[in-house]
């Protein structure tokens, strides 16, 4: 069997057939930036499995300019639905159904969904559906918008767990949908909860991944507020988390600010009564803005928001058991 290394490796190598020859170069310099900012990361003590090795080289791919901003519909939406793929395959995540992809019509274009599944240990079939967005904004007046923070790194953040799970699985099954289109309204996750690959009944838990690296120091959990059990379980599991987790945004006139309850892909499953958290920060001086650039992102910030979703992710799996 390939080391994850290798595996990676490979990926990248099967690129090569849809990034055109120009930006092949750029694409290795981004990935061996992020190999810099991952040793950077451990040089500074920050612990992290070994299922995190390739998250900012994932990051790096998905936020790089050849993928022209992944806009459904687009050729640079079809190059990373290549990479992500492969990497499920490369992961060991297997299919629903005959194909990784289920398409579905949009106003504007085809939008392709990705969803892919890790067995759970339990003998009951319950399922936590791990969500996150891979289309952005794409090109305009000839301007990549990359999305890194918005949201590659959500993506990224999703493959690393679907790693780590492969290692070592949940109780639940987990589905990870890699959903399209949710820039123009939430229609990858509304087409998953209208067409379930799943029992919408077997579905104990949604966690969705949205902007999950430009944390400044806090990360917020959205959620509870419509399921309560899920809050002592969300802070105990963040007690000694090295990023600030705090609970919120999900209520009318809260204090902390807006409400998030409808504000991304979690949405379509609150609606078909699902219970949620959704990780996200707050809006960033490079949101929605070209500058939503792989560089900017902090790599320890980053490595340590993602594990301190792996670490609630598992402790709400026990917790719903």
């Amino acid at each position: 069997q390939a080391s994850a290394a290798e595996a990676h490796r490979l990926v990248l190598m099967r690129l090569r057939f849809v990034v055109p020859a120009v930006m092949r170069t750029g694409l290795a310099v981004a990935v061996a930036a992020a190999t810099t900012l991952t040793a950077e990361a451990a040089a500074q003590d920050i612990e992290y499995p070994a299922s995190f090795d390739r998250l900012l080289q994932d990051l790096s791919v998905l936020a790089h300019d050849s993928m022209e901003g992944r806009a459904s519909g687009t050729p640079g939406s079809a190059r990373a639905r290549v990479f992500l793929i492969e990497s499920l395959k490369s992961i060991g995540a297997a299919p629903i159904g005959e194909s990784y992809e289920h398409g579905f019509e949009t106003a504007n274009a085809r939008a392709v969904n990705i969803i892919a599944t890790v067995p759970g240990r339990d003998a009951t079939k319950r399922y936590i559906v791990l969500t996150a967005h891979y289309d952005h904004q794409g090109v305009r007046g000839g301007v990549v918008f990359n999305g890194a923070d918005d949201n590659a790194s959500g993506v990224a953040a999703a493959l690393a767990i679907a790693r780590d799970v492969v290692a070592s699985p949940l109780g639940a099954t987990l589905v990870i949908a890699l959903v399209d289109a949710e820039e123009e309204g939430l229609l990858g996750a509304k087409e998953f909860v209208a067409q379930p690959p799943i029992p919408l009944g077997q579905i104990v838990l949604n966690v969705n991944l949205d902007m999950v690296a430009r944390t400044a120091g806090l990360l917020w959990a959205v959620g509870a507020h419509h399921t309560p059990a899920l809050r002592p379980v969300i802070e105990e599991a963040t007690a000694n988390a090295p990023v600030t987790v705090r609970q919120g945004h999900d209520r009318p006139g809260a204090p902390e600010g807006a409400n998030w309850t409808n504000s991304s892909d979690h949405a379509p499953f609150h609606q078909a009564g699902i219970p949620f958290v959704y990780f996200g920060v707050e809006d960033h001086a490079d949101y929605h803005r070209p500058t939503d650039d792989f560089e900017n992102i902090d790599p320890v910030e980053y490595v340590a928001s993602v594990r301190t979703i792996l670490t609630v992710m598992r402790a709400l799996d026990e917790a719903l058991r």
